[in-house]
């Protein structure tokens, strides 16, 4: 995936999260249903970010960008801050 590729699933992602919001208000899920799929977004967006962010460093490293690869939601999700 290539960092214009990557920045489109991040937007679609959050389209998508603003899009449960709306549907949320409109009572047309249910909260349970809104958390469940919002979590699953958030840990998408996570890999994304972490992606786009291994690219940039790579790229400002001199490596090529393209040999990074999205990491698993459970190595994403359990970096040390």
């Amino acid at each position: 995936m290539d960092d214009k590729t990557v920045l489109s699933r991040i937007h679609g992602l959050v389209d998508e999260e603003h899009e449960l919001r709306q549907q949320l208000s409109q009572g047309a899920i249910s909260s349970d249903e809104e958390h469940a799929r919002l979590k699953d977004l958030e840990e998408s967006l996570d890999q994304c970010w972490d992606l786009l962010r291994r690219r940039r460093a790579a790229r400002t490293a001199g490596n090529d960008p393209d040999t990074e690869q999205a990491h698993s939601v459970s190595e994403v999700e359990n970096y040390l801050q």
